[in-house]
């Protein structure tokens, strides 16, 4: 589900800031942007949201900016000893071959890598910044829950509605059905015996009642109704589980979209086709729903 959390806290240790954000994934996939002297905490977060969010792309930042800044970096002095012999080194061989030699300039060789490192280092937070950390994420992933379980009442309250839109096409088309069968008995005799009058002929009532039948054994939509209904109930019931069931209601709308196509195509009537249209448009919107569900 879409949806964002956060929580900014300040302690000891200075300013915690961690964002959530979450959009739609088939499966968990996780992207998180931590401070470096975080970075062994990533395990520990990661734990932390998969108890709470089960299905999407969730992108977590976690910084921690320190209020004594200027302590907060320090300069690795063996790391720029070797920048510096090393420039000094090819600096003569540049003066020897070119006649002439550049100047080394301290700051650029302290912006080199490793030469700057933050003085907290990830092996040694203490166990009050851990917790605080944790706290902080704990309480962004509540801000996140608010706010999906707002925006899933409204999507629970859509997708039902549009169930029980199915629901009363489905019993107009059970309705309808016997009544196409019959327009058909008639119209087929009225063919039948206008061609018969014409050719002077004769046919078998049996013969032109195997004919009926035949088609109304190939346009018995009754099986389908009786799927299409039970998955409807199915889909209630997922629902209202109280657990994550975005791809089970995932499959289950495939299936009402097959039993909806099947219809659809055995009807052979202008009225159910119009219900079948309607339906899928349901089903359609359903299925973006679904999309967002855990």
């Amino acid at each position: 589900m879409t949806s964002q959390g956060q929580d900014l806290r300040f302690g000891e240790f200075g300013q915690i800031a961690v964002e959530l954000r979450t959009v739609n994934n088939r499966g968990f996939k996780w992207t998180p942007r931590l401070s470096d002297s975080l970075s062994s905490l990533e395990p520990r977060i990661e734990s932390l949201v998969r108890e709470e969010v089960k299905r999407g792309s969730i992108l977590l930042s976690c910084f921690l900016q320190r209020g004594d800044s200027s302590s907060r970096y320090q300069i690795n002095a063996s790391v720029f000893r070797s920048y510096h012999a090393q420039l000094q080194g090819f600096r003569k061989e540049i003066r020897e071959e070119f006649g002439f030699a550049a100047d080394l300039d301290l700051a650029r060789i302290a912006s080199l890598p490793g030469c700057i490192y933050e003085a907290l280092s990830s092996e040694e937070l203490p166990d009050s910044l851990v917790d605080e950390v944790l706290a902080t994420v704990s309480d962004a992933l509540a801000c996140l829950n608010r706010m999906r379980s707002t925006e899933g009442d409204a999507m629970r309250r859509q997708m039902l509605t549009d169930l029980e839109s199915i629901e009363l096409a489905v019993e107009e088309i059970r309705n309808r059905a016997p009544l196409v069968v019959d327009a058909y008995r008639d119209r087929i005799r009225g063919k039948v015996e206008a061609a018969l009058r014409r050719e002077g002929l004769t046919v078998e009532v049996p013969d032109l009642l195997r004919e009926i039948q035949i088609y109304a054994d190939r346009s018995d939509i009754s099986e389908e109704i009786t799927r299409l209904l039970s998955h409807g109930q199915l889909f209630r019931t997922a629902m209202e589980a109280g657990e994550p069931s975005g791809r089970k209601l995932d499959f289950v709308i495939q299936e009402m979209f097959r039993e909806t196509n099947t219809i659809g195509s055995k009807g052979s009537d202008a009225e159910i086709a119009r219900l079948v249209v309607e339906m899928k448009c349901a089903l359609e919107r359903m299925r973006e729903l679904v999309q967002n569900v855990e």
